[in-house]
C-alpha cells in the first residue's frame, strides 16, 4: 500500500514568516475577470497575509468576483457620464471619429485608474 500523503502543506518564506503556499480550489459558477485576477495578483504580492486567509476560509472567490462586478459597473456607469461632460456626442462621433475615439480613450484610461485607485490597489 502506497502510503503517500496528499494533503501535504508546502510553504514559502514572506520576510520572516512562512506562508502556506494555497491554490484556490475550482469553483463553480462565473469566471473572475480582469479586475478580479488584478486584485488577486495585488493581494498575492502585497498582502500575501490576507490572501492565505481568504484563500484558506473560501472567502477570496467571492470577493474577486465582486472586485470584478464593481469595477464593470464602475466602467458602465462613468465612461458613458464622463462623456456626456466632456462633449463627447454622437455628432462629434459622426463628424470626427478620430476625435470622438481619443477622447473615449482617454475617458476609458481615466475611469480604468480610478477603478485601480478605488479597487484594486487599497
Amino acid at each position: 500500500m502506497n502510503n503517500q500523503n496528499s494533503n501535504t502543506l508546502t510553504y514559502t518564506k514572506v520576510g520572516d514568516y512562512y506562508i502556506p503556499d494555497l491554490t484556490l480550489d475550482d469553483q463553480p459558477g462565473k469566471e473572475v475577470g480582469i479586475y478580479g485576477r488584478m486584485r488577486e495578483q495585488y493581494l498575492k504580492e502585497h498582502h500575501p497575509g490576507r490572501y492565505s486567509y481568504m484563500l484558506l476560509y473560501g472567502t477570496l472567490y467571492p470577493h474577486l468576483l465582486e472586485i470584478d462586478k464593481t469595477a464593470q459597473e464602475y466602467l458602465d456607469t462613468m465612461i458613458p457620464r464622463m462623456g456626456t461632460v466632456a462633449g463627447v456626442t454622437e455628432e462629434l462621433k459622426a463628424c470626427n471619429p478620430m476625435a470622438w475615439i481619443g477622447r473615449m480613450n482617454t475617458i476609458r484610461a481615466q475611469v480604468e485608474e480610478m477603478i485601480r485607485t478605488d479597487l484594486i490597489y487599497c
